[in-house]
C-alpha cells in the first residue's frame, strides 16, 4: 500500500495551534522550539535595545522582537528573534504579522534550533528574499551575517570581539559583538 503524503500546514493551521507553545512552520512542517536560555534572552535584548535606539533616533523604521509572526508564503511561518522592517517597505505590517519579507531577520542560535536556523531557514529567508540575515552564535561568541545581493546571500561574513557590526540597511548603526556576549 502506498504511502499518505502528509498535508501541508499554513496559516490557518498555525493559528489554531495552543497558545502555550513557540511553533513555526518550515516548508508546511511544524516545528517547535524550546524557551530561549537566559544568554539567549541577555544577547537579544542588548541587539534589540541598539537596534531600536538607532532606528527610531535615525527614523529607519520598525525593529520588532518575538514573539512576531513572520509570514513569507502560505507553508513558511517564523518566529525570527528580531526583525527589522524599513518605512519603505512598511506595507508589510499587518495586525496578524508581517506578511512579506523583512529588511532584516535577526536569530539568536540555540542547542536545538541551531541547524534549522542555519540550514532550513537562512535558505528560506534567502529565497523569500530577506535583505540581511545575521545569526549570533552564542557558542563561538560570534554574529555570522549575510546580504542578499542578486537574489543570494553572498560571502558570509564572521564577526567577532570588537569587530563593527554594521549594515547599508542601517546607516550609521555599528555594534561590536562582544558586547552581546557581556
Amino acid at each position: 500500500m502506498p504511502a499518505v503524503a502528509s498535508p501541508l500546514l499554513d496559516y490557518d493551521d498555525y493559528v489554531r495551534l495552543p497558545g502555550d507553545k513557540r511553533y513555526e512552520i518550515i516548508g508546511g512542517t511544524l516545528a517547535m522550539s524550546p524557551s530561549p536560555s537566559y544568554f539567549h534572552q541577555e544577547a537579544s535584548a542588548v541587539l534589540f535595545t541598539a537596534l531600536r535606539t538607532h532606528v527610531e533616533a535615525n527614523a529607519l523604521g520598525k525593529v520588532l522582537s518575538a514573539p512576531i509572526d513572520v509570514i513569507l508564503g502560505p507553508n513558511d511561518i517564523y518566529v525570527p528573534d528580531i526583525v527589522f522592517v524599513s518605512h519603505a517597505r512598511r506595507e508589510i505590517l499587518a495586525k496578524r504579522g508581517i506578511v512579506g519579507a523583512p529588511d532584516l531577520i535577526v536569530e539568536i542560535l540555540s542547542p536545538s534550533t541551531r541547524e534549522r536556523d542555519l540550514g532550513e531557514k537562512r535558505e528560506a529567508y534567502e529565497r523569500h528574499g530577506v535583505h540581511a540575515y545575521w545569526a549570533v552564535d552564542l557558542d563561538t561568541e560570534a554574529v555570522l551575517a549575510w546580504r542578499l545581493t542578486e537574489g543570494r546571500y553572498g560571502d558570509l561574513a564572521r564577526l567577532t570581539g570588537a569587530d563593527a557590526l554594521t549594515s547599508a540597511l542601517l546607516p550609521g548603526f555599528s555594534l561590536a559583538p562582544e558586547a552581546l556576549f557581556a
